[in-house]
């Protein structure tokens, strides 16, 4: 029991405290983002090491290590883009009434840049795994990109709850990227495929030898912990409690930190009501 109950509480403890340190640090005064961004590079760079160290045998120690590296990794590429450091060559928020082509082209102009860094942190790790026996790190990384390109293809797409409320004052033109509506097949789709390789990767871990469980165990909560993140777009939950602690501090400041008078409310999200026809 407890080679799946540590390996879960270890999952979750990076999902809930990783998530909840970027939504702490995005919401600093903007002043403090060149620090925040020095500071996270350097642990990248470190974490480029310990993945390496990590990749070498099937051992649990090596499982934990390439998770909790990746976990640090993909810190860096979200504080990279919710500080506003790489995002993309668009910085405003949609045009108006836009649909069909120009629609997603104005919502991937948004987001090039961070997509293009996570494509080529994915090229650096297959070229570290070459020779190397363990693919947790790999593995890993390649579960959080996919989860998370389905995340935002379903916010353009649309999802009953797109979660405008995480993203930084600075950052809220993104919400107008978003459509609400009700769920569609696209939703069930990526969802149903995610949960059938979630079904593979326990069926795996069951038949590994007592070193490989370990990494089976990590990549399955990861896996289902994205899935759930994807069901929460269906469902209104306060899930956004459990991050209280980071979100507390969340009003327009200005360089030094000061809290600015009221900001006007950033642009609305698409809202398309169930049963209304739509062209995408």
């Amino acid at each position: 029991m407890a080679e799946v109950l540590v390996p879960v509480g270890f999952a979750l403890l990076c999902w809930w405290f990783g998530t909840g340190a970027v939504l702490w640090l995005v919401r600093r005064p903007v002043v403090h983002f060149p620090l925040i961004r020095l500071l996270g590079t350097l642990v990248l760079v470190l974490s480029l090491f310990t993945t390496y160290a990590s990749m070498s045998d099937h051992g649990a120690v090596q499982a934990y290590l390439g998770f909790a590296s990746v976990i640090l990794m993909w810190a860096w590429h979200e504080l990279a883009f919710l500080t506003g450091w790489i995002t993309g060559t668009r910085r405003v928020a949609l045009t108006p009434g836009v649909r069909g082509w120009q629609r997603f082209a104005e919502s991937t102009r948004v987001v090039i840049w961070h997509e293009l860094a996570l494509l080529g942190n994915f090229l650096l790790l297959l070229v570290m795994q070459q020779g190397q026996s363990s693919h947790v790190a790999l593995c890993t990384f390649a579960i959080l990109w996919c989860m998370r390109l389905s995340a935002k293809l379903n916010l353009f797409v649309g999802v009953p709850e797109v979660g405008e409320h995480y993203l930084p004052t600075h950052l809220r033109y993104l919400a107008s990227y978003f459509r609400q509506r009700r769920l569609g097949f696209f939703f069930w789709l990526t969802v149903g495929v995610a949960t059938l390789i979630w079904f593979w990767i326990l069926r795996e871990g069951v038949r590994a030898g007592e070193t490989l469980s370990v990494g089976w165990v990590l990549l399955a909560s990861l896996l289902g912990l994205a899935i759930l993140e994807h069901i929460l777009m269906a469902f209104p939950a306060p899930v956004q409690k459990l991050w209280s602690w980071a979100m507390a501090r969340d009003q327009p400041r200005d360089l030094t930190g000061r809290i600015d008078e009221p900001m006007p409310a950033p642009p609305g999200v698409v809202v398309v009501k169930p049963g209304e026809a739509t062209t995408m």
